[in-house]
């Protein structure tokens, strides 16, 4: 599993800014204790059913070897082999088998991300609604039946400061070490659109027409005197294209599974933080949670509407077609055609900035509570007279758009 760093915190500071959390903000997170429940609750994620079938030997994940079965694995869970995405740097859960000349791939949609190393594991998190993503790890066997399991070593590192000490998901960038390890890193302890772009993809492979660029994909790093030295890393230079079931790594599914995972985070921060104020006012909120919980809602309304979204490169990318095609094909649209997923692609990721992502189960399944927040902050940065600070980056017309969006696909009333 990737790195990740995630109770009862002080979120004195948590403010529509996109600012870091101070270390003083931050006590240990007992996602495993009532009312969470995190290892004893039973998830209700799109693969546990999906999980239990394998076990019994409802399901059986046909072909030869492991990668015939990925690609059987991926079409059950509905996720396009044209999301992959491969990693080369040390940064996960099978991380002895993690280097340049075998890299791991990972796949995705909205709600079920798969991590596959060549000769290891199958790793899966997938989103439940009440506790955020749930890890498991397996190898399909020969008759088709696997153990599948919830491993506590994937919290080490997915339950730390980029989640803010509750269940959570990252994407680290570091310039990887041509014998082993790791010679820098960068935007630690962040994830999300926010970031730019100089500061991404250390560590991973960039294919197609964005394989040279301004990001930190396609690199190695030699240790030097006083430091280290990059060298370059093309994709396929070091392993065999063969190994995995796809040829790309392109950079449309890279920005697309960075803003995946800053959602996800900040809506797992909402429902436990949300639990957590219950508990403490024994099911009555109070002034100090309502102010706290008021602060979230915010942050993820922004999160929402793409605020201090990270520029694309001078000129604007060129996404392969094939993971374009895959990815619209997924749109909620209106009457007239028109969809969140509609791309822009020149200075931004959507021609209509508010994310695909508010038709997902997990947001969907937010606690009443801070819902009502959320939809109350939502409707007031997008209204035309009387509309929330912060928002003035979106024109009207994009606001008018927006709201006939989320009116005729049944998100607001």
């Amino acid at each position: 599993m990737h790195k990740a760093l995630f109770k009862g915190f002080i979120l004195c500071a948590l403010t529509f800014a996109e600012a870091d959390v101070k270390a003083e903000e931050l006590t240990r997170h007992r996602f495993s204790e009532a009312p969470h429940n995190y290892w004893t609750r039973e998830p209700r994620d799109a693969f546990s059913k999906l999980a239990a079938r394998i076990q019994n030997g409802e399901l059986q994940l046909e072909g030869t070897n492991d990668k015939a079965r990925l690609v059987g694995l991926l079409k059950e869970l509905d996720i396009p082999l044209s999301s992959q995405l491969l990693v080369y740097s040390a940064t996960s859960f099978q991380s002895g088998l993690i280097h340049p000349s075998n890299p791991r791939a990972l796949y995705f949609n909205e709600e079920v991300y798969v991590g596959y190393v060549p000769g290891g594991r199958f790793e899966v998190a997938a989103i439940d609604p009440e506790m955020g993503p749930v890890f498991r790890i397996f190898r399909p066997t020969f008759d088709g039946r696997s153990e599948i399991t919830r491993s506590e070593r994937c919290m080490n590192c997915h339950a730390g400061r980029t989640s803010w000490q509750v269940p959570g998901l990252i994407s680290e960038s570091v310039i990887a070490s041509s014998s082993g390890g790791t010679l820098d890193g960068f935007r630690r302890e962040q994830v999300g659109h926010t970031i730019p772009l100089s500061d991404r993809l250390g560590g991973w492979h960039v294919t197609g027409a964005h394989e040279h660029g301004d990001h930190l994909g396609n690199l190695m790093g030699d240790a030097a005197l006083g430091g280290y030295k990059r060298l370059p890393d093309p994709p396929g230079s070091l392993f065999e294209w063969e190994h995995y079931p796809a040829r790309t790594s392109d950079l449309l599914p890279h920005l697309i599974h960075e803003h995946q995972l800053g959602f996800h985070n900040l809506v797992t921060l909402a429902v436990y933080r949300t639990r957590d104020a219950l508990l403490a006012g024994n099911g009555i909120l109070r002034p100090e949670d309502h102010s706290i919980l008021d602060d979230i809602a915010l942050r993820l309304v922004r999160y929402l509407l793409f605020a201090n979204e990270a520029i694309l490169p001078a000129g604007g990318i060129t996404p392969d077609p094939t993971y374009l095609s895959d990815f619209l094909s997924r749109s909620v649209p209106t009457k007239s055609g028109a969809s969140l997923r509609d791309p822009d692609l020149k200075t931004r990721l959507f021609k209509n900035r508010c994310s695909y992502m508010i038709y997902t189960p997990g947001f969907a399944a937010l606690p009443q509570l801070i819902k009502e927040q959320v939809f109350a902050k939502l409707e007031s940065a997008l209204s035309e007279s009387d509309a929330l600070p912060g928002f003035d980056y979106l024109s009207l017309e994009e606001k008018r758009a927006i709201r006939t969006i989320l009116r005729e696909t049944k998100v607001l009333p």
